[in-house]
């Protein structure tokens, strides 16, 4: 099982603080350890020590890095160009394809959260669905990546434009893909942003669960954050210092 981190965006609501590094090199104490460090943490502590990491914006920053983390964490990274970080998350995952091909946890890389997440995703997976860690347990915002289950148990629907009391719980940005479903999340993926190069990744994940492949891993009372503009990062400084 290897690891992928999407890292490639540019953070454009954390400007200007992102105006030169990716948000994975956000700190998050007076240490510098940064989101990017807490993910490779936790990867390690489930076993993953070899691990793709799409670039995009500033990737000189993490390709600057790449040694001193690798070092830190005992880990073997890849990097992976994304060539259109403006376009959306769609598109980098496509781009490490070729690194799930055997099964991967993928992370967003501006998701905190602990390794208790990575732990029940591989502690349930069977091999045959992909996987979201889902958090069944806080309240729902209007802006939150919903999931909603079908008659079967499956997921039916992955959307944030979708009502909150249909919804089981949010997608946290953390999910298993297992190989046997690579080649189909790869075709999802290309139809995905050849479509419409603003798609998320979730988009293709829908396609799939039309398929009745995707399943839900609920993560329970669990602290976490994403990071998408100052008020998370202060979120995630806080969680952080209690971790």
């Amino acid at each position: 099982m290897r690891g992928i981190i999407l890292a490639a965006g540019q953070g454009q609501r954390l400007r200007p603080d992102t105006d030169d590094i990716p948000k994975t090199l956000l700190p998050l104490n007076d240490q510098g350890e940064t989101i990017l460090d807490t993910i490779l943490s936790g990867l390690v502590a489930v076993g993953i020590t070899d691990i793709a990491v799409t670039v995009g914006h500033a990737a000189e920053e993490i390709r600057r890095r790449q040694h001193i983390l690798e070092e830190r964490h005992d880990v073997k990274l890849t990097l992976v160009d994304n060539d259109h970080p403006e376009w959306n998350n769609a598109y980098s995952l496509w781009t490490a394809r070729a690194h799930y091909r055997d099964g991967a946890v993928l992370v967003n890389g501006d998701t905190f959260h602990p390794h208790s997440v990575e732990e029940r995703l591989m502690d349930v997976d069977e091999g045959r669905q992909l996987l979201l860690a889902v958090d069944d347990y806080h309240d729902l915002t209007d802006e939150a990546m919903k999931v909603r289950l079908g008659t079967d148990g499956t997921v039916d629907l992955i959307h944030k434009q979708q009502p909150r009391d249909n919804a089981v719980g949010e997608y946290i940005g953390v999910s298993l893909i297992p190989a046997a479903r690579a080649d189909d999340l790869t075709s999802a993926l290309e139809t995905t942003f050849r479509n419409n190069p603003d798609l998320y990744y979730e988009d293709a994940y829908q396609i799939l669960a039309e398929k009745h492949l995707v399943a839900e891993v609920p993560i329970g009372a669990v602290e976490w954050t994403e990071v998408d503009d100052h008020d998370d990062w202060n979120r995630a400084k806080e969680l952080a210092c209690r971790s």
